[in-house]
């Protein structure tokens, strides 16, 4: 039976939005201090999890739900499984935004909404690819698992509770990246820079806060300064923002000067695509007479790690011919006096080399410092052979859908399910030659009709990979 997917997709795009409209709609950012045994990253991924399998009950499907962790939704028959790995949890909002950020709104045919591009709107026209197949009657020679996960965001928690507990798959994809095709992804791994919240200095840091995940370019930073001379620092910072490609503002209150510096959010894969409104912060402030862990804090956000992402100020910029650049983001920074400084920095490296190899540097900046270093969770890098019947398949039905003949498989820094599995690739659905990336940014969005095109190669693709791949 031959389907023709975008007529099919098009049919099916009314329903589409209804069901978007209500994951978008649910606050899935993991909140652990809300964490309960029937929630236990928080009640928003619990929720979208819940609401994603209701669906696919619906229309039919069985489905599985593993502890409010993980779940899946299965069709088909065979020996083999071929996975889709997907994500209901979302970032941070944050602010900024031109839109309620948790209600999904058309305008200028783009829909807009925490999700509509990182992982909602993708996973979703991934999973009604899958229903038109079951709505046709294609019967199927592998079993496929749709497969979504709770904390892609933050811990991978809940895939890997999946991976733990159920079988692994024979190959598969993530809708959770772009098109043509992602065959290669950078290894990912952050460290943390913790310290004593120390002063000292003619002025004094009371407080400094910037980030919200490590994994996103800050926007937004603050920070609270004491000083005998307010007014002087006041008109210093004005002249700053007149300089700067940040905006802002600052006020005076009576424990001291308030900052606000406003830059532009990004995903933490390329930090070049964003602003960083700490470490801008940080470049002001450092020029001042701050003394102990303040003084230390300051200076190496803006000596060192301000506006460096390929890390060649410490020394640790690093090229591969196939994956690129070392690149590193400071996605969270924390200063509280007489309790705790904090700098998280988030790296995706290449291969050619190591987690380990970034650590015995930042052990040497750590001690200069008098700060602790702590690394986190590590994926090393991950390749899948471009010539490999998983890529040469679904390359196949994206040039079969878009008539784009030259387009061929690339390697990013971002980080998604795909490289869960040996043979696990991402795949759409952003068109990042006519759509601009804005996961993890505030106004996220997606065209209509780029969703709508990659539910058409979506639905092909899983009948491909399940009727015509040869291994």
């Amino acid at each position: 039976m031959s389907v023709d997917w975008k007529a099919a997709a098009q049919a099916h795009q009314a329903a589409y939005l209804e069901d978007l409209s209500q994951l978008i709609a649910i606050e899935s950012v993991r909140d652990d201090s809300k964490k309960t045994a029937e929630a236990p990253l928080g009640p928003g991924p619990a929720q979208a999890l819940q609401a994603f399998l209701k669906m696919a009950e619906r229309d039919g499907f069985k489905t599985t739900n593993l502890d409010n962790l993980a779940g899946f939704v299965e069709y088909g028959e065979g020996d083999e499984t071929v996975a889709i790995l997907a994500h209901v949890d979302v970032m941070p909002a944050g602010e900024g935004w031109s839109t309620d950020p948790f209600k999904l709104t058309q305008r200028d045919g783009n829909l807009y909404g925490r999700g509509t591009s990182d992982d909602k709107g993708p996973a979703l026209a991934c999973y009604y690819g899958l229903k038109i197949l079951k709505e046709q009657g294609i019967k199927l020679n592998k079993k496929i698992r749709f497969i979504l996960g709770t904390d892609e965001e933050s811990d991978w928690t809940g895939m890997t509770h999946y991976f733990k507990t159920q079988p692994e798959p024979t190959m598969g994809f993530s809708p959770d990246a772009e098109f043509p095709l992602i065959n290669g992804e950078k290894g990912n791994v952050s460290f943390t820079l913790t310290t004593q919240g120390t002063n000292g200095g003619q002025f004094k840091l009371n407080q400094f806060k910037a980030g919200l995940r490590e994994n996103m370019v800050p926007r937004d930073a603050t920070a609270v300064v004491e000083t005998d001379d307010n007014e002087a620092l006041v008109t210093a910072f004005t002249a700053f923002l007149d300089e700067a490609p940040v905006t802002g503002d600052v006020h005076i209150e009576g424990d001291g000067v308030h900052f606000h510096v406003i830059g532009k959010a990004a995903h933490g894969m390329e930090p070049k695509n964003g602003i960083n409104g700490g470490t801008f912060l940080a470049s002001f402030l450092s020029q001042y007479a701050f003394g102990g862990d303040a003084e230390a804090f300051l200076q190496l956000l803006a000596n060192e790690l301000h506006d460096d992402s390929r890390v060649t100020k410490l020394g640790l910029a690093f090229t591969d011919d196939i994956m690129g650049d070392l690149t590193m983001n400071v996605g969270v920074m924390a200063f509280e006096a007489g309790k705790t400084g904090k700098i998280v920095m988030n790296f995706r490296y290449p291969k050619g080399m190591t987690a380990d190899d970034l650590e015995n540097k930042l052990n040497d900046v750590a001690a200069t410092r008098h700060f602790e270093l702590s690394k986190g969770r590590e994926m090393v890098p991950h390749y899948v052979d471009p010539k490999d019947p998983i890529v040469t398949t679904l390359m196949g039905a994206y040039h079969e859908l878009t008539g784009d003949q030259a387009a061929q498989p690339e390697v990013v820094g971002g980080g998604t399910y795909g490289r869960l599995m040996k043979r696990g690739v991402a795949f759409g659905a952003l068109f990042i030659d006519r759509t601009p990336d804005t996961m993890h940014q505030v106004d996220e969005f997606q065209p209509l009709s780029d969703l709508m095109l990659a539910m058409a190669i979506y639905g092909r693709s899983i009948e491909a990979l399940a009727n015509e791949l040869a291994d």
